[in-house]
């Protein structure tokens, strides 16, 4: 765990919550490993010390960072909607998200892919999220067998994953510089795994 030198303690005087955005603005560009504590104090003004008293140590700051993410960021798949119109603008989001300012790609899918020893507990961060996601999405996905939405016969494990990587996927192609479009092609492709006797496209409006 990377800590932060602890300095005499002195009353707070920053905006704890621009704070807490800038250093997931930092994160969200640079990943986990690669925003030192040097990054963090050049994104939010403040010396060690002072993240330090806030934050705690970098692992901390990183988890806080995950859950604003998710608070004013994240998404998931519609309830109350047709199946395959909650995942196509499940899809249709993500591409417009993941290739919008101010971070490209997904926190959660591409924050912390790979990491050493000493970022178990951030690696465990979004590791949890990611596996509460494909949750939800299996839930969503089991939902749609029981209303008849889907074939009894779907494999909602298979179909759940396949939803999950491809999400994950459009992260990286967005860090790699695919475009909006590119990412709404890859989505039309992918809404064709739905098992069903039709499948309309993305609509791209």
């Amino acid at each position: 765990m990377e800590q932060m030198t602890r300095a005499p303690g002195r009353p707070r005087s920053f905006d704890l919550a621009q704070a807490l955005h800038d250093a997931l603005l930092t994160f969200w560009k640079h990943g986990y490993e690669g925003t030192s504590v040097a990054r963090l104090q050049a994104a939010t003004g403040l010396t060690a010390p002072a993240l330090y008293r806030a934050f705690g140590s970098k692992e901390e700051l990183f988890r806080s960072a995950v859950d604003r993410y998710q608070e004013q960021y994240g998404f998931g798949l519609a309830a109350g909607v047709p199946f395959r119109s909650a995942v196509a603008a499940y899809l249709r989001r993500a591409a417009h998200e993941f290739t919008t300012e101010p971070g490209l790609g997904c926190l959660i899918s591409t924050g912390l892919l790979a990491s050493g020893p000493d970022s178990r507990v951030s690696a465990e961060v979004v590791r949890a999220e990611r596996k509460k996601a494909l949750a939800d999405i299996r839930s969503r996905c089991q939902a749609a067998v029981d209303s008849g939405e889907l074939p009894e016969s779907t494999d909602i494990a298979g179909l759940s994953r396949a939803i999950a990587a491809v999400i994950q996927g459009m992260s990286v192609q967005a860090r790699d510089g695919a475009t909006e479009i590119d990412l709404l092609g890859l989505g039309e492709s992918a809404i064709r795994l739905i098992p069903d006797h039709a499948c309309p496209g993305i609509d791209r409006e």
